[in-house]
């Protein structure tokens, strides 16, 4: 079994900064993708960032310039370094990851994807 922990959520003012870690752990064979979506009261969840085991980064428009996102392949862990939020930027913020698992030497790896429970940013005017 895989799971993932979130931690750095937090109460904040429009300006300041926060840092989110997600750690990944259980049976786990390789990480592909390890991403950060958040949803707020009334919305769909949405990429707010993603990033390859090779680095490879992807974020959304409104976190460009803004948002870093970064992971240790050893650790199996993934931070979302978050500048300069702003009030539109409360919601519950979502690690997701996609790789493969392998309970044993004698099993084969299978695929996994998986959500962590969620931790709440809210930022204020």
């Amino acid at each position: 079994q895989v799971r993932l922990v979130e931690s750095g959520g937090g109460l904040v003012q429009a300006g300041e900064s926060l840092r989110l870690s997600c750690a990944a752990s259980g049976s786990i064979f390789s990480i592909h993708v390890m991403s950060w979506y958040r949803q707020a009261p009334g919305k769909q969840r949405d990429l707010v960032a993603s990033i390859s085991s090779g680095g490879n980064t992807n974020y959304a428009d409104s976190a460009k310039g803004r948002f870093t996102i970064s992971r240790d392949n050893a650790k199996n862990t993934v931070e979302l370094q978050m500048n300069r939020l702003k009030p539109e930027d409360t919601a519950v913020y979502y690690c997701y990851a996609i790789g493969l698992r392998r309970d044993g030497p004698e099993y084969r790896p299978s695929d996994f994807a998986i959500w962590g429970q969620g931790t709440q940013v809210t930022v204020s005017s």
